[in-house]
């Protein structure tokens, strides 16, 4: 169930290794599509305000165990690339030793400053309860978002992203089957949507696991692959914590934006929610591209092959651009109806709702070239460079959120998506176009 993409055309492996990615996390977006969804119609506007509040502090927590578990399968893909299987199985077992550790913090962390985070978000009074009540099982239970996201992007780095697509549909259609039971069966509210996800995250990487032990033989460690060296922690730590640190360095400049949100009324959070909700499927296609090439450029740097890398690059950013003007398209002509979905009969909501989508999707150029130069930087194994991109991300997201908000509201509010993707794309192009350049263009 492997895939070597160190042989074969660069954009054929990148765009075949893409769709099961993309249809991945298409479904990956129904977790939290059938959340927003079924809270929005069946609990009204305030618990789907209450939801959408806690994205920032969801992807400042859960994105740094997403980020951390993707940077130590870097490796795994470049000693896959290199063909080194006692080093394949050393890197797996070292990325679970880490991940325990991480859950166990970051699950401490998220129980004790919930509430002070919440207060600090000046989260409305009116939907605190039931933004506390679902996030709180979220956090309890990060443990399921490492165990799925672990076991996924290692099974990515060796080019299996076909398999854990499956687990995840699966998983996708009981978290849709449990929201109905627990929030209109059992009465639970908001609590029950964030149970009924972590479930199904569990079942995933639980299915995952199962998988592993049954088809991809080169990643069934043995007790002997926990001895790993000084080395193997060393670059497992450095490339892991570096990413895991650009998540939150980014999800700080989310829940900045949050805090900007909700000072300005529930119509405001449920229309920005509902937007990003419909912007997040507009970018799976660059995310999907971007991801795919951690593992391309991972394969093939081990593999000492750097002109397929700066063929796969340059040809990616192609194809990205591509799509990025296709659901640009799309935000700017069907937005309103789209938003309407989860903004039934409130016009209000959802004109604001389509503005943001209008903002977000002329500038998903700006976005698919960002995907690419940073996952094909960290899959050369530069941590410092995104790491900085990172950084003026957040700078960006804060200015938009302090100052420009406070001049044109809501519109500010959305403005802070493009110039942050702006900010982190110049430090990452500064670094990798050189990089391409030395490439050379033939075998």
């Amino acid at each position: 169930m492997t895939k070597d993409m160190t042989v074969g055309s660069p954009a054929r492996q990148i765009l075949l290794f893409s769709i099961p990615l993309l249809i991945g996390n298409l479904f990956q977006q129904f977790y939290n599509m059938a959340d927003t969804f079924i809270v929005g119609r069946t609990l009204g506007a305030n618990a789907l305000a209450a939801v959408g509040c806690t994205g920032g502090l969801s992807f400042l927590i859960l994105g740094f165990a997403t980020g951390a578990t993707s940077g130590m399968s870097i490796i795994t893909a470049q000693r896959f690339g290199a063909q080194d299987e006692e080093g394949v199985k050393r890197s797996f077992a070292v990325s679970i030793i880490i991940s325990i550790i991480l859950t166990v913090f970051l699950t401490v962390i998220g129980l004790l400053f919930t509430r002070p985070l919440l207060h600090l978000l000046k989260t409305p009074t009116e939907i605190f309860d039931d933004a506390y009540r679902y996030f709180i099982v979220i956090v309890a239970f990060t443990a399921a978002a490492m165990l799925f996201n672990l076991m996924s992007n290692i099974m990515r780095a060796v080019g299996d992203s076909l398999s854990p697509l499956f687990f995840l549909v699966v998983a996708c259609v009981l978290n849709i089957i449990l929201d109905y039971v627990f929030i209109l069966g059992m009465g639970m509210g908001t609590e029950g949507a964030g149970i009924a996800t972590v479930l199904a995250q569990f079942l995933s990487g639980f299915f995952c696991i199962l998988y592993v032990k049954w088809k991809i033989p080169v990643l069934c460690i043995r007790p002997h692959h926990f001895r790993c060296t000084r080395e193997d922690w060393h670059h497992h730590c450095k490339l892991g914590l570096s990413m895991g640190f650009q998540s939150s360095i980014i999800a700080i400049g989310t829940v900045v934006v949050q805090f900007a949100l909700n000072t300005q009324g529930t119509t405001e959070i449920a229309a920005y929610t509902a937007a990003m909700k419909l912007d997040n499927f507009g970018v799976l296609p660059l995310m999907s591209f971007g991801i795919a090439m951690a593992t391309y450029v991972g394969q093939n740097h081990g593999a000492n092959k750097p002109h397929r890398i700066r063929q796969g690059i340059l040809q990616c950013c192609i194809i990205s651009v591509a799509f990025s003007l296709l659901m640009g398209v799309v935000d700017l002509f069907f937005g309103d109806e789209l938003s309407a979905i989860f903004l039934t009969g409130d016009a209000a909501a959802i004109a604001l709702s389509h503005k943001a989508l209008i903002i977000n999707g002329s500038c998903y150029s700006l976005l698919a070239l960002l995907f690419i130069f940073r996952y094909s930087l960290q899959g050369l194994g530069h941590s410092f460079v995104p790491t900085i991109a990172g950084i003026a991300e957040l700078i960006m997201r804060c200015f938009c959120a302090i100052i420009l908000t406070s001049f044109w509201g809501f519109t500010g509010t959305c403005i802070s998506n493009p110039l942050a993707w702006l900010g982190a794309l110049i430090p990452l192009s500064l670094a990798l176009i050189p990089i391409l350049r030395r490439m050379p263009k033939e075998a």
